[in-house]
């Protein structure tokens, strides 16, 4: 990932075209026209109001967006390229390729560029050379004696890891930890040398705030960009814990674990990933938030590791239907589909079914939200877990144990069905021939069916339906006919799918 800045444009204004100001000037006198006319009193614009507006724009941010160029002059150089040898994983700059505009004569000067900065290297006969296995990447300095910021894909699986400063003085430097979760990297120089750094901003970034990227685009070492924060909050599918910063300041390739600042030169995130359908900057970045940055960067830097608060529970969310079915107001909440073994939710009593409004007194809005939240207790802590049980709503203490490196999941595989038809869900279902399969397996489902648009597939499990457990066809039948009979409309199925457990709301029809 990188930044890439445009040309400036020309400050000559053609002669035909008048100049804005001209403009300006003319549109405020017509507004001050028209106010008068219809009776409006228009406060005098002085040039003490113009300075104290200028004043309170200053106590705001120590650099103005107008010009960036005393801002780029204090943080540049606490901002590095990293470049990495023996990584099969990183961003590799040998292996990019830019695609050459066609229609270029021969000999234009851009195509010296792509075959410097584009293209892979040929050799004898048109057969491409063997890359060398090299990475490029972005970091920046947290502290004068030498620790580095970076992206944990930058340098995973490097051998040996080189940061080039501002000044282009080369230094060795040793991995002190990473945490994958959150794709982020803790460096250490190895030099007696005080460096240049910057410090990890105070307040959270708003929607609407200037960003200020400063990397290494395409190996290009010091490449600026400036934009906006687009949005906060982004899940991309990168992990358990994404949170990220949407930015329009251009990054690219080799942006990566560089920082963005706000107009006070304090980093407010770490760039790590673009949304590009071409591989270039279209105007989507994400950056790691500083305050996530801050506390992951603590821990690495003391323990060489994260340590997150562990609950041990399966989660999924809580639909529209689901929320119905319950009799919520609104669809928040985690609802619990596998509890682990002797983990704490097990020695806590935490149960299947269960669904989490509150931790802590605070509410729990999506999974994604609890898993964050669990995962910033400190393991051994106390908490308190609101919730839902059987219509009535419940606290439960936890005490919250450390993540563990793995997963504690029994496995289990279908067996293969004797059908008997539920034809009102668009099911055939079975039980398991070895007896070692919980629940009612599904035979056949018609994808078309009110099972299979809600996504049950051939081979899941029926565990329990309206809270209560299944264990033949029959008893599915029993107990819709059970929910149907008390004037519910909908009935709550857990299914679980391998080693997966969620619950499904599905719509009765005289079943």
């Amino acid at each position: 990932m990188s930044n890439t800045s445009s040309p400036s444009s020309s400050s000559r204004t053609p002669k035909n075209v008048k100049a804005p100001g001209v403009n300006r000037v003319r549109l405020a006198l017509v507004a001050t026209g028209v106010a008068a006319a219809i009776g409006l009193t228009v406060p005098a614009i002085t040039s003490s109001s113009v300075t104290a507006l200028a004043a309170a724009n200053a106590q705001a941010f120590k650099y103005s967006p107008t010009g960036l160029a005393d801002l780029v002059d204090e943080v540049k150089p606490a901002v590095v390229s990293i470049v990495v040898e023996g990584s099969g994983k990183s961003e590799k700059s040998s292996g990019h390729r830019v695609p050459k505009i066609p229609g270029l004569p021969k000999g234009h000067p851009f195509n010296d560029f792509f075959d410097k900065f584009g293209q892979a290297p040929q050799g004898e006969r048109g057969q491409r050379r063997r890359p060398r296995s090299m990475a490029q990447g972005s970091g920046f300095f947290i502290s004068a004696d030498g620790y580095v910021v970076s992206n944990n894909h930058v340098v995973d699986d490097a051998r040996e890891i080189r940061i080039v400063t501002h000044d282009g003085k080369k230094y060795d430097a040793e991995l002190i930890g990473t945490d994958p979760k959150t794709d982020l990297a803790l460096l250490k120089v190895k030099a007696d040398v005080s460096f240049k750094f910057v410090k990890f901003a105070e307040r959270d970034a708003r929607v609407g705030d200037w960003v200020v990227a400063v990397g290494n685009p395409f190996g290009l070492g010091g490449s600026v960009t400036s934009g906006i924060i687009s949005a906060r909050g982004r899940e991309i599918g990168s992990g358990p814990y994404d949170d990220y910063l949407q930015i329009d300041a251009a990054i690219n390739r080799g942006n990566s674990g560089g920082p963005a600042f706000n107009l006070n030169g304090s980093v407010i995130g770490v760039n790590t990933a673009i949304f590009s359908p071409s591989g270039g900057n279209v105007g989507i970045g994400f950056a790691i938030p500083s305050n996530i940055v801050e506390q992951v960067i603590a821990d690495l830097k003391n323990d060489g590791k994260v340590t997150r608060g562990w609950l041990g529970v399966q989660i999924q969310p809580v639909t529209e239907d689901i929320a119905d079915s319950l009799d919520l107001a609104s669809a928040d909440g985690a609802m619990v589909t596998l509890v682990t073994e002797d983990s704490p939710a097990e020695r806590a009593g935490l149960k299947v079914g269960d669904t989490i409004l509150k931790l802590n007194g605070k509410t729990v809005k999506s999974p994604r939200d609890l898993a964050k939240k669990v995962a910033r207790i400190d393991p051994g802590s106390k908490a308190d877990v609101l919730v839902l049980r059987d219509g009535s709503r419940q606290t439960q203490t936890v005490k919250i144990g450390t993540l563990p490196g793995a997963d504690k999941l029994a496995s289990a595989a279908p067996s293969k069905p004797k059908k008997s038809k539920v034809a009102s869900l668009g099911l055939s279902l079975t039980t398991s021939s070895s007896g070692d399969v919980d629940g009612v397996v599904v035979a056949d489902v018609d994808p078309d069916g009110p099972a299979g648009r809600k996504g049950i597939r051939q081979g899941d499990q029926i565990l329990e339906i309206g809270g209560e457990p299944v264990s033949t066809p029959r008893e599915v039948r029993e107990r819709l006919d059970t929910i149907e009979g008390e004037g519910r409309k909908k009935a709550l199925f857990l299914i679980k799918s391998g080693n997966d457990q969620r619950f499904i709301a599905l719509s009765l029809k005289s079943a």
